[in-house]
């Protein structure tokens, strides 16, 4: 969020993503049927449209392995968390691996978030000890300690 309090066009995308990723596991669409639906949106325009696109893109061709990917730090199936946090737990797993130039705190907060207006009440913790278990194997080069500014 930025510090006037609005999401920027990278967090609205997030929110876009989620709710994509929802009707994927709820209804079953396919990539196309996703990308049809969603750029037509009025709110697509509002959304940074590459990352959007690319990510959707990303977390769809390699789903099978981003899942099997995240099973190794959940402590249940996959197919028994809610479509919320499944969904906002793909995204991050899926920035973590491929998007290094973002760094881990932010797709971690942006995750914990997502999942504080989407997902069930405490559904955010969660996530968060999730994701946080998956950056310490992925980004392992990337300072663990917190920064000066407390960010």
């Amino acid at each position: 969020m930025s510090k006037t309090g609005s999401p920027g066009p990278r967090s609205r995308a997030r929110e876009l993503l989620v709710q994509a990723l929802y009707q994927m596991q709820i209804a079953d669409h396919d990539k196309r049927e996703l990308f049809a639906q969603f750029r037509e949106r009025p709110d697509y325009q509002r959304v940074d449209q590459p990352f959007f696109d690319e990510a959707l893109n990303g977390i769809l061709s390699d789903r099978q392995s981003l899942e099997e990917y995240a099973a190794e730090f959940l402590d249940r199936p996959l197919n028994q968390l809610d479509p919320v946090e499944r969904g906002i737990l793909l995204l991050g797993l899926y920035e973590l691996q491929s998007r290094p130039e973002i760094p881990y705190r932010v797709v971690i907060n942006e995750a914990v978030n997502l999942t504080k207006r989407f997902g069930a009440v405490d559904g955010h913790k969660y996530v968060n000890a999730v994701l946080d278990r998956a950056a310490g194997q992925n980004r392992r080069s990337e300072p663990r300690s917190p920064d000066p500014d407390g960010v």
